[in-house]
C-alpha cells in the first residue's frame, strides 16, 4: 500500500520523532533505528519500558546499527538533529521550552518509569505540529493519552497495527481513544522513516 501523500508531507515537516513501546516493541524499534538515514534531519527520542540494566544491552545493539549518533538522555541535554536519544530507566524524560531534556524522579505511571505518556505529553506543548509520534507494541495503555494530546496539538500520530503487535494493548488503546491519525504496518512505518 502506498503511503498517503499527506502523511509524507507532515513527516517531512517534523523536527522531532517520538517512538514509544513496551513488551514486544524492541524488534520494530530496532528496525526503525537501522532504517534511519544518516541525514534524517530530525531528533529521535525512544521511550521503552525497561529495567535499569537494560540500556547497556540495547545501547550496543542500537549504536552498532544506527547511522546517526545515539546516546542515553542526560539531564539538561540540548536536543540536536540527527541524534537518537534513549530515555533512561528510573526517570521520566521531559522536554523543556528551550528544547532540552530534563529528567524527573516522580512516581511511575502505568507502573513504568520512563513513562511514554509523560514524554509525549511534554513534547506536545513544545513541538506541536513539528512532531511525529509512533506507538508500538506494549502490554498496557501507557502512551495513548500522550499520543492523544500530541494529536490535539497538531502532531502527526501513528499507531502500529495491533494485528502485527506482539502485545496489542498499547497501540489498540491509542486507536480506541482516536489518538492515532494513522494505523500502519511496521513495514509502512519503516518506509516513512526513509522518506
Amino acid at each position: 500500500m502506498a503511503l498517503d501523500p499527506y502523511i509524507i508531507e507532515r513527516w517531512r515537516k517534523s523536527d522531532l520523532l517520538l517512538l514509544g513501546g513496551s513488551a514486544g516493541s524492541f524488534k520494530p524499534i530496532y528496525s526503525a533505528v537501522k532504517a534511519f538515514p544518516k541525514n534524517l534531519d530530525k531528533a529521535v527520542l525512544i521511550v521503552i519500558h525497561r529495567k535499569k540494566n537494560f540500556f547497556s544491552e540495547i545501547e550496543k545493539l542500537f549504536a552498532e546499527s544506527s547511522r546517526m549518533s545515539l546516546r542515553e538522555v542526560s539531564d539538561k541535554d540540548v536536543i540536536k538533529n540527527n541524534t537518537v536519544y534513549i530515555a533512561p530507566a528510573n526517570y521520566h524524560t521531559l522536554i523543556e521550552k528551550d528544547r532540552s531534556f530534563s529528567l524527573d524522579v516522580s512516581d511511575a505511571v502505568w507502573y513504568s518509569k520512563p513513562s511514554i505518556d509523560v514524554a509525549f505529553d511534554s513534547a506536545s506543548d513544545i513541538y506541536c505540529e513539528k512532531c511525529t509520534a509512533v506507538l508500538f507494541s506494549g502490554a498496557n495503555p501507557d502512551g495513548a493519552e500522550g499520543l492523544f494530546k500530541l494529536r490535539k496539538n497538531g502532531a502527526l500520530t501513528i499507531a502500529q497495527n495491533p494485528l502485527e503487535a506482539e502485545m496489542p494493548e498499547m497501540p489498540q488503546s491509542a486507536i480506541n481513544m482516536e489518538a492515532a491519525q494513522y494505523v500502519l504496518n511496521t513495514k509502512e512505518i519503516l518506509e516513512l522513516f526513509q522518506l
